[in-house]
């Protein structure tokens, strides 16, 4: 049995854990609540951003070939999965369940006879996932500078060196795995295809009821300029979505833990008082022992 003053000092730990648990807490709610209006803001451009990709591919017809980006180079045989996780952990299992979603399209593909490349976003993807994978990764995003919730040069970089690996024949399609902010107790993985651009299925489109539009420029030379705004727009919105994720499953997080220091420290206290109470007993059996042999 632990003696007081082991139990007098681990109580003092806890307190003091449950002290930066809380802070930490108090921090990721300020936080979370920034990155989450910063997500909802993004979400109206790029769903628009993807109606209009969406309206100018359907209006080209089928067979119409159109851009690199949008048609494809004909070929599914070589794969790039990009993995969009934190730079920092304390945030339960947000991160797990991204690399996890990765893990899972990457065994897919690989089953399926695919050449697999990974490009990494964020410390911790890379760390999880350079266990089984090292050999496939092509390249790491550092986000750790990253200061408030300002990822417009870091998506852009991204989708950058995205599509120049793409003109180069690095690979044949992209996927951005990432987590998609719902609300403060719910983030789901997805992974959504960046190349060849493929709008949502549930993007919006427009009816023109049978009227002919003529574009000018064509809608091929629109797409050409249109397709790397639109998977920079996408790789921003995503982060933007992880961010927010982030700090909702951090502030959940930590609030488990400032519960579970709470709880640690009552039983402590109990076991504590329970000791001292037996020593003092003890003293005063020997005290009275004591008394009766004089």
């Amino acid at each position: 049995m632990p003696s007081l003053k082991d139990l007098k000092n681990r109580i003092a730990s806890v307190k003091s854990t449950r002290k930066i648990t809380k802070a930490m807490q108090m921090v990721a709610a300020a936080k979370l609540k920034r990155a989450q209006d910063a997500a909802s803001a993004s979400r109206p451009y790029a769903q628009r951003m993807s109606a209009v990709v969406a309206n100018l591919a359907g209006s080209m017809g089928e067979g119409s070939g159109g851009p690199k980006l949008l048609s494809g180079t004909g070929s599914e045989q070589t794969h790039l999965v990009i993995v969009l996780t934190a730079e920092r952990g304390l945030c339960g299992g947000f991160n797990s369940y991204v690399v996890k979603e990765a893990r899972r399209l990457i065994r897919e593909l690989v089953g399926d006879g695919k050449t697999v490349k990974v490009l990494t976003v964020g410390k911790k993807g890379r760390e999880q996932l350079k266990r089984d994978y090292a050999e496939l990764f092509i390249g790491h995003v550092d986000l750790s500078e990253i200061r408030g919730n300002d990822y417009t040069d870091a998506g852009i970089g991204l989708g950058h060196d995205v599509t120049s690996r793409f003109d180069l024949g690095e690979f044949d399609v992209a996927t951005l795995v990432y987590s998609q902010f719902k609300n403060v107790l719910s983030q789901v993985p997805v992974a959504q295809q960046l190349i060849p651009a493929k709008a949502p299925e549930d993007a919006e489109t427009v009816d023109l009821q049978g009227a002919i539009y003529e574009y000018e420029p064509a809608q091929e030379e629109i797409l050409e300029v249109l397709l790397p705004r639109y998977i920079n727009t996408q790789i921003i919105s995503a982060m933007l979505e992880s961010s927010a994720g982030f700090y909702a499953s951090q502030m959940t997080a930590m609030d488990n833990a400032t519960r579970n220091a709470g709880d640690m420290i009552d039983n402590l206290s109990l076991q504590y008082n329970r000791a001292r109470q037996a020593q003092i007993t003890k003293e005063l059996i020997e005290i009275i022992s004591g008394a009766e042999a004089l």
